[in-house]
């Protein structure tokens, strides 16, 4: 019963925040990177009210006078051109296509001590379904009161020990690639909001342990995994520094450390392509 609250209050919340334009001032452009798991940022020849790639809504940026769609490109889409939709002030709409670049990713191979991590029984499959349908419609949430913000601080001091896209095995099974960056350090590290933005989902998830999803406005969200203690609550809004938990090995880990996602269009993309130099 617990879930399925929490499961409805997430889609009123989707469906209160999410019925404006897709337009958003921002005071930083975000890096482009044509690939896999990258981000393209293509300037709009007519203004536009709103756009979508993939069946996702996508951001249109202002930008010193300028506008730019801002996309998040998919890990599995293969090289080649991508197309988009506008939607125009006017009422018009207009098809425009960008070039992706193939780029090949390395592999990494874990060995899990707990086998269910790696085949859970079907007890454990059911509470992952929960878990999915709960996070998914986090990541679907848009927000039009918050500017997103492209130029972030990392959020926790350590090592990076995984880097976004790589093609994962664990005990010698394939499964899907690496959806984040990997920060190795200390478990009780303190771990800061990268960037303003509102928590709109917290909980312990099978895989992911102790898990925040942080909402920075229209389409970017962020999430956070295998925490040791969860510092904010569900609707609650967090500064730039801003301590929102501590490093824990909760989930399927090898050791403490924390997994930092990146959405953006509802796709998974590069949080290395956020840090400031």
């Amino acid at each position: 019963m617990k879930y399925f609250k929490h499961a409805i209050y997430l889609v009123l919340l989707q469906l209160k925040i999410s019925n404006g334009y897709a337009n958003v001032d921002i005071s930083s452009i975000p890096l482009a990177s044509m690939v896999p798991g990258g981000i393209a940022v293509i300037p709009t020849p007519a203004r536009a009210i709103s756009g979508s790639y993939r069946n996702e809504k996508i951001m249109l940026a202002n930008f010193k006078g300028e506008q730019f769609a801002v996309i998040g490109i998919p890990l599995n889409v293969e090289a080649g051109t991508q197309n988009f939709t506008l939607v125009l002030a006017d009422g018009g709409r207009q098809e425009l296509a960008f070039q992706v670049k193939d780029k090949s990713y390395s592999e990494q191979h874990l060995t899990i001590t707990n086998n269910r991590q790696v085949n859970p029984n079907a007890e454990d499959m059911q509470r992952i379904s929960r878990e999915r349908l709960e996070m998914d419609t986090a990541f679907s949430t848009w927000t039009d009161d918050l500017e997103p913000v492209f130029q972030m601080q990392p959020p926790v001091e350590g090592i990076r020990s995984s880097s976004f896209g790589l093609r994962r095995f664990f005990n010698g099974q394939a499964r899907n690639p690496h959806s984040g960056m990997d920060i190795a350090a200390d478990e009780g590290t303190p771990i800061y909001a990268p960037a303003p933005g509102v928590i709109r989902a917290t909980g312990n998830y099978f895989f992911n342990g102790n898990t925040i999803i942080l909402d920075h406005g229209h389409g970017l969200i962020s999430l956070y995994c295998h925490m040791n203690t969860i510092d904010v609550e569900v609707g609650s809004s967090v500064k730039t520094g801003e301590q929102i938990g501590r490093v824990g090995q909760t989930g399927r880990v090898t050791g403490p450390h924390l997994h930092w996602s990146i959405n953006l269009n509802n796709t998974r993309v590069d949080p290395a392509l956020f840090l400031k130099d």
